[in-house]
């Protein structure tokens, strides 16, 4: 039973993800339910700030749209990932746990994108510790810079999170990745980079992320670092620590699609913006045409806006 009203779709894609490579979404929780509002989220600012756990959807639910999903697929559609990444927090869902484990029979490799503002509670940890991948935020570890760019709930600690997260790595035996989204004069400078490299680097991961927006943010004055200052972010994480990788492009056009298009579409926008390229590509596979875009857009579904010289279709709110 779902105990919040909204009409986002549990599962999206198979969408390419450049750190997951083919993922299915699972969209565990209501559209911008979140302990954190960032500048730059693709998904917009949050509506309902939360920090408590809560029951969202049935485990049951999310299994049985994952099962329909899958036998939607072409047999020759490979997935890498089932991934918790939804338009909230996903550690928010106080079910998660029992859904991973209704989840691991299936097959299929699980991993969840998490922005770590809950790993403070040990239960938490405990939840994650079974998932074969689990990326946790880290944009900075300055407070000060972390509230700037995160836009935390005001009733969270960024020492207590860090120290969370410390704690489930020392634990952890799946593959711990870490992301660090830099912005352009917000945590893109050189105390707050060593800063943070060198608290991931005591984490060992298995791979240190640099990303910076490439979708339409939260709000309009975000903008990538300059690339020289980029560049040079690069090269202190590389000095401090190890398996770094820097993503700045777009993630590509391979989206996959089943049977009825404009959910498809729907259900991607929801979460994931798409740039106009993507979505042609996705059409042309589908064999159908723009009239579909016209239409939803004029229906209200979703809308097109520019963002650093590239077209995005999303969903409206």
């Amino acid at each position: 039973m779902q105990k919040k009203e909204d009409k986002t779709p549990i599962i999206f894609g198979p969408v390419p993800s450049r750190r997951l490579g083919r993922s299915i979404g699972i969209n565990n929780i209501p559209t911008k339910y979140c302990s954190y509002s960032c500048i730059y989220c693709q998904v917009g600012r949050t509506n309902h700030m939360l920090i408590t756990r809560e029951e969202f959807y049935k485990p049951e639910k999310i299994v049985s749209e994952i099962n329909k999903k899958l036998k939607k697929l072409k047999k020759d559609t490979n997935i890498d990932y089932l991934t918790f990444i939804s338009d909230g927090e996903p550690t928010l869902d106080i079910n998660i746990s029992k859904t991973i484990k209704l989840l691991k029979p299936i097959g299929i490799k699980l991993a969840i994108v998490t922005n770590s503002s809950l790993m403070w509670e040990s239960k938490v940890r405990e939840d994650l510790i079974d998932l074969d991948l689990v990326s946790v935020k880290i944009d900075s570890v300055i407070p000060e810079l972390w509230k700037k760019v995160n836009r935390p709930s005001g009733h969270l600690n960024l020492r207590k999170i860090l120290t969370g997260i410390e704690i489930f790595a020392g634990t952890y035996g799946g593959r711990l990745i870490t992301e660090t989204m830099l912005v352009e004069n917000y945590n893109d400078n050189i105390s707050s980079v060593i800063e943070t490299a060198e608290f991931i680097k005591e984490l060992n991961p298995y791979k240190a992320y640099i990303l910076t927006p490439t979708r339409p943010p939260a709000e309009s004055f975000v903008k990538p670092p300059a690339e020289e200052k980029l560049m040079l972010a690069q090269q202190i994480f590389k000095e401090i620590t190890e398996n770094v990788k820097t993503v700045n492009e777009f993630e590509g056009t391979d989206f996959s699609f089943s049977s009825d298009v404009r959910k498809e579409l729907l259900s991607i926008m929801s979460v994931h913006p798409m740039r106009d390229d993507a979505v042609k590509e996705f059409l042309n596979k589908s064999n159908n045409d723009e009239k579909i875009i016209d239409e939803m857009i004029s229906n209200n579904l979703i809308k097109k806006i520019n963002y650093n010289n590239s077209s995005y279709f999303v969903k409206t709110n």
